[in-house]
């Protein structure tokens, strides 16, 4: 008894620290919030004067990150709504609706009167009932400059059927936040965790709420056991039996001295478990232990629900500090989680095989079916230990991006059969197209197919904004499908002195209403071409060798002014050889 009720003490005073913050948070927001209040009800009374639904034809989204991607609960659809976009100099924030036609590959812009105000960094689910609806919860706006929030901690619902949004006023729900998670249990939406950022101070989140379908009510879940550190952005999957949700990873961050804050990438994982019946449930915390191969720590992850339950994990960011800087290493590897199983393993893709490939020398066919195949080779894959590589990719502008990734090696010793298909299959793979390293992209899965659209990349102190699209079979693992290229000419991005101190309100609501940021100018554009046509010019019949060996000392020069006098020589000169091939490659 006693340590029962020394751990109850423990308990209450976590959560009274936290009451205390949360109240410290919130009093010194409020001014701000305020401030942004008044921008808000601008946007909300410009969206008002729509009377009527508007549908057009339109080119894909402009880039973006941290918006959401539904699959259409009826139809061969995905639906995207709101996002933001930052350009060096100025931060907007979108409130578009978009909708994807799988089988005709079209775009359309859906103007509803009456959205949601725009946001960022907020939780979309859709449900079936009622002809299909997207269930929409917080996020953030933030000011043009970037430098005030405000966290929302509204409730909406688009009605796909009707083609309407309708705000939902349900008293006792979560705090304003963003970066939380929101998943669809039964009859049920549940949230957990997220953050809540000011100027000066910020609080995360482990808490659990539960919103009724049935009732429309919401509900604070006091579940028994050990939870979650709080968090956000972590990964949060509903259990096929719909008996309770999976939590995997995340971020935070504490303030450890009066100007210092440290980040933390969690890389455990949890049980949320719900028994008894409906009006009289329980929930608990557990720990969960995981089999397999596990992905490195990150943050910024996508996610997605595949087959049979798999949860869906795609890239992410790892920040490593080094004294005073700050360096991000992005991830373009998939990771999927068998929720029965309780393993991991990696998404290794397989390429286009022959037929002598696909023969299976020596072995009787087992498992039948493409999604059988990928559960056998994928379970295999993650027997494996990692094994770090490390690329260099240059952007158009020659900007260069160092990117670690994690490649599974040879772990445990498997059949010789086996092992010689998998190794075909990495061969077969290894020139495949595949969406490059980022993180905060949106992704989705719609009838076996993984769906993956923008998110961004940095390089140095620049960062660039994503709106290429591609697709992903998860019953062959075959290879990536381009369906929107990027193309790096439409990259923005002004320096200090590219732009004006003081912006305007109107820019930002332009941004808000979901407009694509203005082009570069023609003059810029065609003195990036001048820059290129700088570079040494291929010969004729020269080989991408001759060229690299004749450009040498060139490409050295451009490597240097690109990565800075600090950087090692050895490391520069890798980096000038991927510049030329690059450069031999494109001509």
């Amino acid at each position: 008894m006693g340590k029962k009720g020394k751990k109850e003490n423990k308990v209450k005073g976590a959560e009274k620290t936290a009451a205390k913050m949360e109240k410290k948070v919130s009093k010194r927001s409020k001014r701000e919030e305020e401030d942004l209040e008044a921008l808000i009800a601008e946007f909300q009374n410009l969206d008002a004067k729509k009377t009527q639904v508007v549908e057009s034809t339109c080119p894909p989204p402009s880039p973006r990150l941290s918006s959401s991607l539904s699959a259409h609960p009826e139809k061969d659809e995905l639906i995207m709504f709101g996002g933001e976009f930052f350009n060096g100099k100025k931060t907007y924030l979108y409130n578009d609706l978009f909708f994807y036609n799988i089988k005709k590959d079209c775009w359309v812009k859906s103007e509803i009167p009456g959205p949601p105000p725009p946001r960022c960094s907020h939780q979309a689910v859709v449900v079936p009932q009622g002809g299909g609806q997207l269930w929409v919860f917080g996020g953030e706006f933030a000011s043009p400059n970037g430098e005030q929030f405000y966290h929302y901690k509204d409730l909406w619902v688009l009605h796909l059927a009707t083609h309407t949004w309708e705000n939902i006023k349900a008293p006792g729900g979560p705090s304003g936040r963003s970066g939380h998670r929101m998943v669809l249990s039964k009859k049920q939406l549940l949230v957990f965790g997220g953050f809540h950022e000011s100027t000066r101070d910020f609080i995360y989140y482990n808490d659990v709420y539960s919103f009724s379908l049935d009732t429309f009510t919401w509900s604070r879940l006091t579940p028994s056991g050990s939870a979650p550190s709080p968090r956000s952005a972590c990964q949060m999957t509903s259990t096929p039996d719909g008996t309770g949700v999976i939590i995997y990873g995340g971020y935070s961050k504490v303030r450890v001295k009066k100007d210092v804050e440290k980040g933390t990438i969690h890389s455990d994982m949890f049980l949320l478990k719900r028994d008894g019946r409906d009006g009289h449930e329980k929930w608990s915390w557990s720990r969960v232990s995981p089999s397999g191969n596990k992905p490195p720590p990150r943050s910024g992850f996508s996610l997605a629900v595949g087959p049979a339950g798999r949860a869906v994990l795609f890239g992410g960011v790892c920040d490593e500090e080094e004294e005073e800087t700050l360096e991000g290493d992005f991830f373009n590897d998939l990771y999927l989680y068998d929720t029965v199983k309780n393993r991991w393993f990696p998404g290794l893709l397989r390429g286009n095989k022959t037929e002598k490939k696909k023969r299976r020398r020596g072995k009787k066919s087992g498992a039948e079916g493409e999604g059988a195949e990928e559960g056998e080779e994928g379970e295999e894959a993650a027997s494996r230990g990692p094994t770090e590589v490390i690329k260099e990719i240059v952007t158009e502008d020659g900007t260069v991006m160092t990117i670690k990734e994690v490649i599974p090696g040879d772990q445990e010793e498997e059949e010789e059969e086996e092992e010689e298909e998998e190794e075909e299959d990495g061969s077969a793979s290894a020139n495949l197209v595949e969406p490059c390293p980022r993180s905060s992209a949106m992704a989705t899965v719609r009838q076996g197919k993984l769906y993956l659209y923008g998110g961004m990349f940095e390089v140095g102190d620049r960062q660039f904004t994503l709106n290429d699209f591609y697709c992903l079979d998860l019953h062959k693992m075959d290879q990536w499908e381009t369906l929107v290229e990027m193309d790096p000419k439409t990259q923005e991005w002004l320096e200090e002195s590219e732009s004006e101190d003081d912006e305007e309100e109107g820019d930002a609501v332009k941004g808000a209403e979901g407009e694509e940021a203005e082009e570069k100018e023609s003059e810029e554009e065609s003195e990036d071409e001048e820059d290129e046509d700088e570079h040494p010019a291929v010969q004729e019949g020269e080989t991408v060798t001759d060229y690299q060996s004749r450009t040498e000392q060139y490409w050295i020069g451009v490597a240097r002014a690109n990565m800075g006098p600090d950087a090692k020589d050895k490391k520069v000169a890798k980096v000038a050889v991927t510049m030329a091939k690059v450069f031999y490659e494109d001509q």
